[in-house]
């Protein structure tokens, strides 16, 4: 197996038969937290975040993420403020939550705080240990993973629509239409880590798998 990235995401599979009515509503019955997190300091940039992609709850909501002022303060202070990670690590958790919500993934309805079924994590950045430079750079290294997660999410797009019929029939999500979405999720995650929050300079693999 490959070695972990340092950007880590995982999905519980759920073991169980689905809500096939709250399955059957999903685009409505998100409709509440989604407006919760479009509330939160900085929706207005909404539309940078649906830009990028990267997030697959993005698409839905928008939402603050702390990036421009770590660029310049690792640039001219060698510093990552720990409440400027804590916010953003939370903040990312909470809208994949909602992101594995959409894509039926959990029937549970997302919590602002805890953390369900869906497992994201990257480790507080020693700020010595990143180069300097690297943050002015990072979004524009991205560009070909943007490219392969534009196609991946179309693919996502179709792949939830049959795992909702599949639910609607049996009540269980496809392992393999789930591991597929899951995975994706996870290399947005990756990409996101390293171009916008900044937490590592690893460049991300370009894999599903963990």
């Amino acid at each position: 197996m490959p070695p972990s990235y340092p950007v880590t995401f995982s999905v519980d599979y759920p073991e169980r038969q689905l809500n096939r009515l709250t399955t059957f509503f999903r685009i409505f019955t998100v409709i509440p937290i989604a407006i919760v997190a479009a509330l939160l300091p900085g929706s207005e940039i909404a539309a940078n975040a649906e830009g990028t992609g990267l997030a697959f709850s993005s698409v839905f909501v928008g939402a603050s993420f702390i990036v421009f002022p770590i660029v310049l303060i690792l640039l001219f202070r060698k510093k990552y403020p720990r409440w400027w990670y804590d916010w953003n690590l939370e903040l990312l958790r909470f809208l994949n939550r909602i992101g594995v919500y959409v894509a039926l993934m959990d029937d549970e309805y997302p919590s602002t705080d805890e953390q369900q079924a869906v497992h994201l994590d990257f480790a507080y950045p020693d700020a010595e240990q990143l180069q300097r430079g690297m943050p002015l750079v990072k979004w524009l290294l991205a560009i070909p993973h943007y490219i392969v997660l534009f196609f991946l999410y179309i693919g996502v797009f179709f792949a939830v629509i049959g795992a909702w019929f599949a639910i609607l029939f049996t009540g269980r999500y496809p392992r393999g239409i789930f591991k597929f979405v899951e995975g994706t999720i996870r290399w947005s995650n990756r990409v996101y880590g390293y171009a916008f929050t900044l937490v590592t300079d690893e460049y991300p693999p370009f894999r599903l798998s963990p």
